[in-house]
């Protein structure tokens, strides 16, 4: 054979083979078939018509590798899409249990708690109907408008519960200054010196100190608590509802939805790539963390308390209880009281066809004032519900710490949405199947500088993100000091003040466990000498003394009678007694 011939023949032969393998390998990665990609892309509800039969070349692609690919463009932005409604979806089934515990604990609480107050006028009224009689029934109404303004302060409105039960009192002490001496005929002038001064004579005794803290500070704490735990689902509702940004849908994408397009359906994110992009898309909710966690605990402390020493149970039914206490202690000591009245505010004019302490004038079958015997002290059909309700309300406050901060690891936890963190090497690593090597970043907006998958300015903080970590602070500076016994919304314009005598700042060393600067009774906030515009000014000023000034019915007192009366209660105590049978 001429090998000469034979040279050029081989050549030949040998081109055709390499341009023979050349042309195979091509349609062998590019034809790989889409089957699998085209089915889940149909089971989620679009239309598989723009989805290739096998893989493509991925030049066309913005968001997923540049490699053969299953996804066409419109694909890949339909993907992108899912992924933003995917993660949303993941934020909301996450936060549920928030939001259902808030929504579901508000609505026990306030049901609860407006039932006491319910149930507390309906045993008064019924008690006192009982034991008093039409003497009740006919001054109904002061206990009526006493309950009508413990409900409206309960239920958010700017009503001082200190100036309520000084009002309550001082109308009581007229009626019952009139039903102690029907022999005697009153002015409304007349009542309202009697009125003006209860806080000197002190007619009830020690009694509206004591109801005053009681009902104080539990209607403090639950009015907090109810509003804490409404404040807890607006937070949660508004946070929850949040956009994701054009990088943060970028990230999603390339982490759940590239795989698909390369073929790979059941390939799942390697779960440090799932905690970066997460960690990169919550970056603002992480930073609500540190207010989150005392919030938590505040309602937490506060929940405590209503267990114990502001028991919005006993202090429910004690009202009716110690109303009758003072109203009886009046009683006891009618005849002192009444004689110092009319040395301060003058003496009375007797009623008209009357004869002195006439017992069977109309009305007269009135029975005698009295306290209640232990059987038929009021009390409430809900037996032990407030502490099963705290019970309930601790258990699940107590999961809730952290959340934000950890909400990217319950996320990247869930099976359908990451790959185990035990099975690092079969996993999506955003560009192929395999260990995802960069540092997971740390929590918050500032710890994104260095995140590797989602970029994110952290020099602008966002400002929903901002407005809800004010909302936190103002509803947990609530909560700390209603744990105090103190109301921020009345607290410059009712320190040191008080009802029926007494002062207005008691503290009980075992009420108050330390609750750092909150913990009273010296750290109280400077006053501030303006006054609370959402107060309406009082119709009886209750400062400045009747005794020291004209009485109202025209006679000016001197000086000798005025130190005369102040001195009276200890100069004169045989002279009352001497005269005491007199005045009936």
């Amino acid at each position: 054979m001429d090998t000469r011939l034979s040279l050029p023949r081989y050549r030949l032969i040998l081109l055709c083979a390499v341009s023979a393998l050349a042309g195979t390998r091509s349609p062998v990665a590019a034809g790989r078939s889409c089957a699998d990609t085209r089915q889940v892309y149909a089971e989620k509800g679009y239309s598989t018509s723009t989805a290739p039969l096998t893989q493509i070349s991925g030049e066309h692609l913005r968001l997923c590798p540049q490699d053969y690919t299953c996804c066409s463009s419109q694909m890949e932005e339909t993907l992108a899409l899912q992924s933003e409604r995917d993660f949303l979806k993941a934020i909301e089934d996450t936060s549920q249990f928030l939001l259902t515990t808030f929504t579901q604990r508000h609505r026990k609480f306030d049901e609860f708690f407006r039932e006491l107050i319910d149930l507390s006028e309906k045993s008064m009224n019924q008690m006192f109907t009982k034991t008093y009689g039409r003497l009740f029934t006919q001054n109904a109404h002061v206990f009526q408008e006493l309950f009508v303004e413990l409900r409206s302060y309960y239920s958010g409105g700017s009503v001082s519960l200190t100036e309520v039960l000084s009002e309550f009192w001082s109308r009581l002490v007229e009626r019952v200054f009139s039903l102690v001496n029907p022999q005697y005929q009153f002015s409304e002038d007349y009542l309202e010196c009697v009125s003006k001064h209860a806080e000197q004579l002190q007619p009830f005794g020690d009694v509206p100190r004591k109801l005053r803290v009681q009902v104080s500070r539990a209607f403090i704490a639950c009015r907090a608590l109810a509003q804490g735990l409404a404040t807890g689902r607006d937070i949660v509702n508004k946070a929850g509802k949040l956009t994701a940004g054009s990088e943060c849908v970028r990230a999603l994408m390339r982490q759940w939805y590239c795989p698909l397009c390369r073929g790979l359906p059941s390939l799942r994110p390697c779960h440090s790539l799932c905690l970066n992009v997460v960690k990169g898309c919550l970056a603002n909710q992480a930073d609500l963390d540190t207010e989150w966690n005392n919030f938590i605990d505040a309602l937490y402390q506060v929940s405590e308390k209503l267990e114990g020493p502001f028991n919005m149970e006993l202090a429910a039914d004690s009202i009716s209880v110690k109303v009758s206490e003072a109203i009886m202690h009046m009683q006891e000591n009618s005849v002192s009281i009444s004689t110092k009245v009319f040395q301060g505010c003058g003496s009375p004019r007797p009623a008209v066809g009357r004869s002195k302490r006439s017992p069977k004038e109309p009305g007269g079958n009135r029975r005698p004032f009295r306290t209640y015997s232990p059987e038929e002290k009021p009390t409430t059909a809900a037996g032990t519900n407030l502490d099963r309700l705290v019970t309930e309300l601790k258990e699940r406050l107590r999961p809730m710490r952290g959340f934000w901060v950890s909400l990217p690891h319950t996320i990247c936890n869930d099976e359908k949405i990451a790959a185990d963190v035990t099975n690092e090497d079969r996993c999506w690593n955003g560009q192929t199947r395999g260990r995802y090597l960069p540092d997971v970043t740390g929590d918050g907006l500032v710890s994104q500088i260095n995140n590797p998958e989602v970029e994110v300015d952290i020099a602008r903080p966002d400002v929903r993100t901002r407005q809800l970590i004010m909302e936190l602070r103002v509803a947990t500076n609530k909560l700390r000091h209603a744990q105090a016994g103190q109301d921020t919304d009345f607290m410059d314009s009712e320190e040191g003040s008080g009802s029926g005598g007494g002062d207005g700042g008691e503290r009980y060393s075992d009420d108050w466990p330390g609750y750092g600067p909150y913990s009273p009774p010296n750290n109280k906030p400077p006053r501030n000498p303006a006054s609370n515009p959402m107060k309406p000014p009082r119709v009886r000023e209750r400062n400045g003394s009747k005794w020291n000034r004209n009485n109202g019915h025209g006679r000016a007192k001197s000086a000798t009678s005025q130190l005369t009366f102040s001195l009276f209660p200890l100069l004169s105590l045989p002279f009352m007694v001497t005269v005491a049978p007199m005045c009936r």
